[in-house]
């Protein structure tokens, strides 16, 4: 009819209007960051990888992995012998790595060991995972944990009689490879001495990126809590994660930071775009090859070398004063024991240029960072240091001693001011503005610095385009977008007269008693005038709500595709007709029939006795998104979050049938004989062989198989026959909209299981069975649940007698879908496999 096109058109256009929102989203999550200003570091010699021969036991017991040491050239062949007196680093590949990742910090290392002469040196070692996909798959973390002990354990053997034989092993891990490194003081018989330094770069420390197995979770669980209730193990431990800051859209920042504790005082967490001589965002690869962040550690690495042990320093407070040093305060000069008393003065800020600083520079030498070439000591566009003099009554000079410049020219410009009058305050534009409304300032003074604090700026959902306008004679300057309390830092370069854009948003929201706002400081020309505007940008926004709970989409996805499918069941049971799933969807998809309910549990398990009695029933936690969780503070944000999900369901059932109609139009001409697939025999004799394939090979293997076998089975019905009686034509056609629905369920229990599936094929050649296998339970359920559904109608289903309760479960699942599977996916395919159990019971009964 005419009111069901009208409706139809419209669902079709708010579907398609959320698509489009979470597309732009997307896009600001994968293409709206900055370009990227890592320098590539290079070898100048070709990369060696020694293997290290294990013991065969320990190979027996780990055959895919590996451990090879890092070489080249004379010192390559020097080390074939495994004569070994330098310091041990351990590099430990993350998700999907190469131990090859290791030749970046390997290869600067050993320029600046020949740089002094071989007075200390290191040997990076790097282990070999086989390019696991331990992010998704968390089978495998126990494993890879056990062998890097074992790892440590061989390496302090190669050192064995040596003048300075090393008691324990420095550790870089990159993404995963952190986390397995923080694994190891849960091992039983690891000694905590074996470990006192461990830098992590873009490692997902606080939880898992995405949640697809029990075995992750439990991983992440049994750590952390580690780390929390066992505080004396982590003392001796010196730690530094380094995140990629909002290039890495695969980990973002806000998961790289280390638990802390009263206990453990020797934790540091940096975004790499706030590293003082770094200032770029990485995205997750290039932080092991970005130049900027490899110096920094390789300085910071030689600066931790203890003279008279020539290891790394068993002092915890050198070493976090060291990594402080390099990676947060860095006051342009190297780093020394007992610094002079100008170097140290209270109150003195130094703001590093975009290149390295020359050597000498605030009065002392460049020692770091590869070989001193004269390209390494190129001059910084610009060097900013603030003094507080009400510190210094007694002080009557400032001397400013600049070495050699090579004959350059430079420029010194000083002035005296009050901190208050260079400072102004800008309150932000509220989220629901959508950019169409701005505020503006312009500082009332001029001179070489002007901070502007951004009021009721704290929350990861806020983001901001900031447009600083200069009109003066062309002159050198820059803007820097700081976040103090937080250290997290990102610095854009521009020239005046000039207008430049920046962008503002957080990597985690700011703490309640935050120490102060966010404020944009800006280093200016003393004859210029500013002008800065900011207004909220909706893109970002989105991208951020994506950045931090697209993870959970899956959930509502499969949460929305409930509430239709218990439409349809309606449908079939008031008015014996099977509707389709995109008209069901718009009239039973609403955020109201679930959050509610959700929400209103989560309050009730805040009393005592709501959460005795909770716990009593066995049954986990929500996982509601709280309204604290990470900042987000917009009660609008869960519903949102349905709304894509709906229209993500709604399109995606689309596509699904119209590749299900492609695939049946396409069999003629693929197959020369009738277009018939498997009839109930051959559907049954599949069951029966992906049955025992699920339980003693894969379960995902049986679960894509008997998906593939279905798809087919549906096709060949679809293109099975030509005229039929209009009655048999609406039967058949509601039997079809039924198939798509469990099929579109199929679909996403199988993109959820891909992981394992993926993990089994890669290691096929090392067994032939999954251990342990997160699917196997699903996959013994679902495969005879889809041997009965290739051969059920909506005929069948119309007739049983438990029609009426299949069509009430989907709605209560819908709400525990969403209240369970949020932020643990795994539960996810359970729930959505018990209306396909329910189908194939009401086709039988």
């Amino acid at each position: 009819s005419a009111l069901h096109f009208v409706r139809w058109g419209w669902g079709a256009w708010v579907f398609g209007a959320a698509g489009a929102l979470v597309a732009l989203g997307l896009w600001d999550v994968f293409f709206g960051f900055e370009e990227n200003r890592c320098r590539m570091s290079y070898m100048f010699e070709d990369p060696e990888y020694q293997k290290i021969k294990l013991p065969k036991k320990l190979s027996r017991r780990f055959p895919a992995y590996e451990l090879y040491l890092y070489g080249e050239g004379s010192y390559a062949r020097r080390n074939k012998k495994l004569q070994l007196a330098g310091v041990p680093v351990l590099f430990l590949p993350g998700n999907a790595g190469s131990y090859k990742q290791v030749r970046s910090l390997g290869s600067v290392a050993l320029r600046k060991a020949e740089d002094i002469d071989f007075k200390y040196h290191f040997n990076f070692f790097s282990v070999n995972f086989n390019e696991e996909l331990v992010a998704l798959y968390g089978g495998s973390l126990r494993s890879q944990t056990r062998f890097v002990h074992e790892c440590i354990k061989v390496i302090l053997r190669l050192y064995k009689g040596q003048d300075f034989a090393p008691r324990s092993v420095a550790i870089v891990g990159h993404s995963m490879g952190g986390l397995v490194a923080r694994a190891l003081l849960t091992l039983d018989h690891f000694e905590p001495e074996l470990l006192n330094l461990l830098i992590t770069q873009a490692a997902p420390h606080a939880a898992p990126v995405v949640p697809l197995d029990r075995y992750l979770t439990d991983f992440y669980v049994a750590v952390n809590s580690h780390w929390a209730r066992r505080g004396r193990d982590v003392q001796n431990l010196t730690a530094l994660s380094v995140a990629g800051g909002f290039r890495d859209y695969q980990v973002r920042s806000g998961l790289t930071f280390l638990p802390t504790s009263a206990r453990h005082g020797g934790a540091l967490s940096v975004v790499s775009s706030a590293v003082p001589r770094t200032w770029a965002s990485t995205d997750h690869l290039s932080i092991v090859w970005c130049k900027q962040l490899i110096l920094a550690t390789v300085r910071a690495f030689f600066d931790l070398v203890d003279a008279d042990t020539r290891q790394i320093t068993a002092d915890p407070r050198k070493r976090l004063s060291v990594l402080n040093h390099h990676f947060v305060r860095h006051p342009a000069k190297p780093f020394q024991d007992e610094p002079d008393v100008v170097a140290e003065l209270p109150g003195a800020c130094a703001r590093p240029g975009g290149r390295p600083a020359p050597r000498g520079a605030a009065g002392g030498g460049e020692r770091g960072g590869g070989p001193r070439s004269r390209r390494n000591r190129t001059l910084a566009p610009s060097q900013a240091v603030r003094l507080k003099l009400r510190d210094y009554p007694a002080l009557s000079h400032l001397v400013l001693h600049v070495p050699a410049l090579d004959g350059k020219k430079f420029t010194v410009d000083c002035e005296f001011f009050r901190e208050d009058q260079r400072t102004s305050q800008l309150p932000v534009t509220h989220l629901f503005s959508l950019g169409l409304s701005w505020r503006t300032i312009v500082p009332n003074s001029t001179g070489l610095l002007h901070r502007v604090e951004l009021l009721d700026f704290g929350q990861i959902y806020q983001a901001f385009r900031i447009n600083v306008v200069s009109s003066c004679p062309p002159a050198p300057g820059e803007s820097l977008l700081s976040e103090p309390p937080l250290r997290r830092t990102e610095i854009s370069p521009f020239r005046a007269p000039s207008s430049t854009d920046l962008s503002a948003k957080l990597h985690v929201a700011r703490p309640e008693n935050g120490s102060g706002p966010a404020v944009l400081e800006m280093y200016t020309s003393a004859d210029c005038r500013y002008r800065v505007t900011i207004k909220t940008s909706f893109p970002q926004v989105l991208g951020q709500v994506i950045r931090f709970h697209g993870e959970s989409l899956p959930a509502y996805i499969i949460a929305s595709i409930l509430l239709g499918y218990g439409g349809q069941l309606s449908s079939l049971l008031s008015t014996g007709r099977c509707g389709h799933l995109g008209a069901a969807l718009q009239r039973t998809a609403r955020p109201y029939k679930v959050e509610p309910v959700v929400h209103g549990l989560n309050f009730l398990l805040g009393f005592g006795w709501f959460r005795e009695a909770w716990e009593a029933t066995l049954l986990p936690e929500p996982d509601v998104i709280p309204a604290s969780a990470g900042g987000l503070r917009v009660p609008l944000v869960s519903p949102v979050l349905f709304l894509f999900g709906t229209a993500l369901a709604y399109w995606g059932h689309a596509l699904g049938a119209a590749s299900l109609r492609l695939l049946a139009s396409a069999r003629p001409a693929l197959w020369s004989a009738r277009p018939r697939g498997p009839g109930p025999a051959g559907a049954a004799c599949g069951v029966l062989v992906l049955v025992p394939v699920g339980w003693t090979a894969c379960g995902a293997v049986a679960l894509v198989l008997a998906g593939l076998l279905y798809a087919l089975r549906v096709s060949a019905t679809e293109n099975g026959g030509s005229g039929p009686e209009p009655p048999a034509e609406a039967e058949a056609e509601d039997s079809l909209r039924m198939h798509v629905t469990a099929l579109h369920f199929l679909a996403w229990i199988v993109l959820l299981s891909a992981p394992s599936l993926i993990y089994w094929f890669r290691n096929l050649r090392y067994s032939i069975q999954l251990d342990p296998d997160p699917c196997k339970p699903l996959a013994l359920i679902l495969v005879p649940t889809v041997g009965i559904l290739m051969n059920s109608s909506a005929a069948s289903v119309r007739s049983s007698k438990f029609l009426k309760m299949a069509a009430r479960v989907p709605p209560v699942l819908s709400v525990a879908t969403v209240a369970f599977g949020a932020a643990h996916l795994y539960r996810v395919p359970y729930l959505a496999s018990v209306p396909l159990v329910l189908h194939a019971l009401c086709s039988v009964v």
